[in-house]
């Protein structure tokens, strides 16, 4: 009856869609936590390549059931058009493999376009948003001002309850922005269009999952973004709205009195990072655009190039903490094989000092890093499957990587696909 997180330790983009999608197998159900379609988890697998934005990287899994809990919050449309792809391409979705949190909040229009002209009104000092209404809608949960997937089960409170959001909504649109107001037919137009093919999905998940640890089925967690980008421990505010760290997860699952048994933080072979705010030990030039090609570093839900760099020592440890990281997932350790020297970015130069400690934003931006070189393996490691078998400097690097971090390395990733993978 055991419970297991798979968490970002860094920015997010670390391979934890392929991670879940490997672990799947073992486990009874799957469930998203927090976060909403600005998720990018890629997994390779039978039925092809697909960068999941909503559904849970359980959903490819006979006999596993997909939740997505109240934490997270749901765009109706992406979903309906995500399911409708994965569907095409023969995968199974039912009422019985994929349930929604009747208390998860919705992502209407309203927010999608709130998202984008805040965005353009900040200018340079742009928080790197997806633009898919994620802030905007968390921002409204907290205000109170939320509308429940439940509520789509209920049309008359729904009415009701979205005349009076949108009243208060349409004076930030157009007294802010000056854009038109939301009409509430609209609104109730599109819940209905998007919402209808999704009501046979939506219940307690939290029973659900209940039933499903009684039943002696191990729960899978699986966390969007990474500890870095943590609206409390992250570099607020260029973070998420909404908390990727396993601690958590059972609160966003829907089952807040289970606790979180082994987390497996996954982290990359160097680091990467999409969006604003600072980034110690960010790459330019020639350097950057080849660990970018190499690595294939566009965003997943955006498309977005990502900011790359070497390994991070000080962040992935604080990653590490923050998470109560278990073990880990070392994701892409092939891309480093074109390099002769392998950096490594050991410490920050702070203040003319030299530390471990990973500060918070405002001293970021003042941050140097400090970097060491191991030696390469200059080859092909994507066909091993045996850790004795990779070069010595590659063994040498992922055990110098778990001796600093003080966590055990027991998947090491040497390709996107479901079974490119090293098992300790």
């Amino acid at each position: 009856m055991a419970t297991c997180a798979v968490v970002g330790i860094n920015w997010g983009d670390e391979g934890k869609g392929r991670m879940v999608d490997l672990l799947a197998a073992d486990c009874g159900a799957v469930v998203r936590y927090q976060g909403g379609s600005n998720a990018g988890h890629t997994v390779i697998n039978q039925y092809g390549k697909f960068a999941l934005n909503l559904l849970p990287s359980g959903i490819f899994t006979e006999g596993v059931i997909n939740v997505l809990g109240n934490g997270t919050v749901i765009d109706l449309e992406h979903l309906c058009g995500e399911i409708q792809k994965l569907r095409a391409a023969g995968v199974k979705i039912t009422g019985e493999n994929l349930k929604i949190s009747d208390r998860a909040i919705l992502v209407f229009p309203f927010h999608k376009a709130q998202d984008a002209l805040e965005e353009a009104r900040l200018k340079d000092a742009k928080y790197g948003s997806t633009k898919r209404g994620i802030g905007p809608v968390y921002g409204d949960k907290y205000l109170k001002k939320g509308i429940m997937a439940g509520e789509l089960l209920l049309p008359e409170y729904l009415k009701a309850h979205l005349q009076g959001v949108l009243e208060w909504k349409n004076l930030t649109i157009q007294n802010v922005y000056g854009e038109k107001p939301y009409e509430l037919n609209d609104m109730l137009a599109w819940a209905e269009t998007f919402g209808a093919p999704l009501k046979e999905h939506i219940c307690d998940t939290g029973k659900v999952l209940h039933e499903a640890h009684r039943a002696g089925k191990k729960i899978l967690f699986e966390a969007q973004l990474g500890a870095l980008r943590d609206i409390d421990f992250g570099i607020y505010p260029y973070t998420s709205s909404s908390s990727p760290l396993a601690a958590y997860a059972p609160i966003g699952s829907g089952a807040p009195d289970m606790k979180v048994d082994s987390v497996v933080g996954v982290v990359k072979a160097y680091s990467s990072c999409v969006g604003e705010g600072p980034f110690v030990a960010e790459w330019f030039g020639e350097d950057a655009d080849a660990l970018r090609e190499a690595g294939g570093e566009y965003g997943a839900a955006t498309g977005r190039p990502r900011r790359v760099g070497p390994f991070d020592l000080v962040a992935t440890r604080y990653g590490v903490r923050v998470q109560g990281a278990t073990e880990l997932a070392l994701t892409k350790l092939d891309v480093l094989s074109y390099m002769e020297k392998i950096p490594v970015c050991v410490a920050y130069e702070l203040n003319s000092k030299r530390t471990d400690e990973f500060p918070i934003t405002p001293m970021l931006s003042a941050a140097k890093p400090i970097v060491e070189y191991m030696e390469g393996w200059n080859c092909d490691i994507s066909s091993v499957r045996e850790f004795k078998d990779l070069p010595k400097a590659a063994r040498e690097y992922v055990l110098f990587l778990e001796k600093e971090l003080c966590c055990p390395i027991p998947y090491v990733s040497v390709g996107a696909s479901r079974n490119d993978i090293i098992l300790r």
